[in-house]
């Protein structure tokens, strides 16, 4: 079975999808190690890890890049971040065969206007749905059929009006799946009743962010399990976690107790690192 098609299965089978975000690839194998049966990549995630002050700053070339070292570091599927496909209609086609192409088993394909200051814009929907059919068909001509789309909207943050927004992306979602996604990504939902609500508008699979900062106190991994949600996006939960590590660690340096790491368990050790890498 390749890969399209075990990532498809997964995420149309009952038992929920959890897929933890890589930034490079010794995280993606930690994911793989600890047992999760995918891995996410996010351009966010990846302008962190070049140290960019902002995700559209990361280039199709280098998102292509990174992505391939992580597809070649593991052996479970990998999602792509393919942004907003950068381009138009006629631009995502080239953009979804160059990701075909480095083996990924899916992609996000976002409606957001990314690089501009300001509030978050999103694009005219129609746009959209075309990005979507012409990424369906691209993934069709080159022999790829079962090729995951995962059709992101962001429009729970366009307006300031939260039931407009909500029910904005409530509707470009079913339109997203009519148009050839896989699955419909809402961003941004904060509460347990609005994943709820977007559960049971949405006319078929459905992903959610969980573990952001908005959200992490409101509702847990088992409860989006408990109300359907086809697919659990952890978009950055290692990166940020990460972070903090290496900030902890070198605090006790500076303060001249590296002894602590040990008592704390902080440290990878020499096996652990060899079974990774093995």
């Amino acid at each position: 079975m390749d890969k399209s098609t075990l990532l498809k299965d997964l995420i149309l089978d009952k038992e929920t999808l959890i897929m933890p975000n890589a930034y490079d690839p010794i995280s993606a194998r930690i994911i793989e190690k600890a047992g999760f049966k995918a891995v996410q990549c996010s351009g966010y995630s990846f302008s962190i890890r070049a140290g960019y002050l902002k995700e559209s700053a990361v280039t199709l070339e280098e998102n292509l890049e990174w992505t391939r070292w992580i597809v070649n570091a593991v052996d479970v599927p990998v999602m792509a971040d393919a942004e907003d496909g950068y381009g138009g209609p006629e631009t995502v086609m080239g953009t979804v065969k160059k990701f075909i192409e480095i083996g990924v088993a899916g992609l996000n394909i976002e409606d957001q206007i990314l690089g501009e200051s300001g509030p978050l814009k999103i694009i005219q929907e129609e746009m959209m749905a075309e990005k979507i059919m012409m990424a369906r068909e691209t993934a069709e001509v080159g022999g790829n059929p079962d090729l995951v789309i995962n059709g992101r909207t962001d429009a729970l943050k366009s307006t300031p009006d939260r039931e407009e927004s909500l029910n904005l992306a409530i509707e470009r979602a079913n339109v997203y799946l009519e148009s050839g996604a896989t699955l419909a990504f809402v961003t941004y939902a904060e509460t347990l009743e609005e994943v709820e609500t977007v559960v049971r508008e949405v006319k078929g699979p459905v992903t959610i962010a969980a573990g952001m900062p908005y959200n992490i106190n409101n509702f847990k991994i088992d409860d989006l399990k408990k109300c359907g949600v086809a697919r659990i996006s952890l978009p950055t939960l290692l990166v940020y976690s990460s972070l903090k590590a290496m900030e902890r660690s070198l605090s006790h340096v500076i303060k001249d107790e590296m002894e602590k790491m040990l008592e704390e368990d902080d440290l990878y050790s020499t096996e652990d690192l060899k079974n990774l890498l093995n």
